[in-house]
């Protein structure tokens, strides 16, 4: 890899991005909408790690363009949209200039909604965390409606700054993140047997987890293993099994623990210390405490039933 490789770009507020993209300073200091056909072509810039310190909504096509995250490429040549949050490494093997050619580029600094509703529940959005290449994937009607709100936001944008103009913008990405969060959620629905599948690698992986010896030498089985596993973020996969199954990654790792835990005590001597230890556990309250609240038992009340 060639130090130009290795570059990385560091974004800071609006303003700078503006800048790079050859275009006025915004009009407003920590949000613009950007209609990529305005970006100024002749802006040109090597291919270069960025990281931008706010918020970004991408849609909807990147014409010759790919994205680069950790080792993969991705095209969109399709209505996609694409959530980045504060400081995550995203790379471009384009020009900054003309990265985004045909769509809309929505950025915004955390401090535009600290105060607001979004702000304090903007983890919820979990999508911000995705993977570059677990895009939301439009529907002609998704995206003609999502597309209304970015008119909005537009019109807005566009609008003389008064003592509601934050209010109304905030509402605006309010309602676009949204209605992102319902069409994830019918991603993974449409997506049925792509997610039975992850669903199906993942009930594998538990398995091999649990009657092999990964347990002793990894210790207790985290989401983010099982994530790297699968080849998604782990954000991604706790939404999608959700979804489909109505239980999160945590909760597909702690049923198959006290599947396992409920074997052992039903067919072995080994106190519950010793079960506590050998399913990862450091600590035995913290193995009682998570049967308990599962089995509305103690694990010695559930082998006491046995005898």
């Amino acid at each position: 890899m060639s130090s130009k490789d290795n570059k990385f770009l560091i974004i800071n507020s609006v303003s700078e991005l503006h800048k790079i993209m050859g275009m006025p300073k915004p009009k407003h200091p920590l949000v613009s909408l950007i209609n990529c056909a305005d970006i100024n072509p002749s802006v040109k810039k090597e291919a270069t790690n960025i990281v931008a310190n706010f918020y970004t909504v991408s849609m909807k096509r990147c014409i010759d363009c790919k994205f680069r995250y950790g080792q993969n490429y991705y095209d969109f040549n399709e209505g996609v949209l694409v959530f980045m949050e504060p400081g995550q490494i995203v790379s471009s093997s384009t020009p900054i200039g003309n990265a985004m050619p045909d769509g809309w580029l929505l950025v915004f600094h955390p401090d535009l909604i600290r105060n607001y509703t979004v702000g304090k529940n903007i983890k919820k959005y979990t999508f911000f965390s995705y993977a570059v290449n677990e895009a939301l994937h439009l529907s002609d009607e998704e995206e003609k409606m999502l597309i209304e709100i970015f008119k909005n936001i537009e019109r807005e944008y566009n609008h003389s700054i008064d003592q509601f103009s934050q209010d109304v913008m905030v509402s605006q990405i309010e309602l676009l993140l949204n209605y992102s969060n319902r069409y994830y959620n019918r991603q993974f629905l449409t997506r049925k047997t792509a997610s039975s599948d992850v669903l199906t690698k993942m009930q594998a992986l538990l398995d091999e987890y649990f009657s092999g010896n990964k347990i002793q030498e990894l210790g207790m089985p985290t989401v983010q293993y099982f994530a790297d596993q699968l080849n998604v973020s782990s954000n991604y996969l706790s939404d999608m099994l959700r979804t489909i199954t109505g239980q999160s990654t945590q909760q597909h790792i702690h049923n198959k623990l006290i599947e396992v835990a409920k074997n052992i005590l039903a067919t072995t001597n080994l106190s519950v210390s010793e079960i506590a230890y050998r399913l990862g556990f450091e600590y035995p309250q913290s193995f009682n405490k998570l049967f308990k609240t599962k089995t509305n038992v103690s694990p010695l009340e559930y082998r006491a039933s046995f005898s």
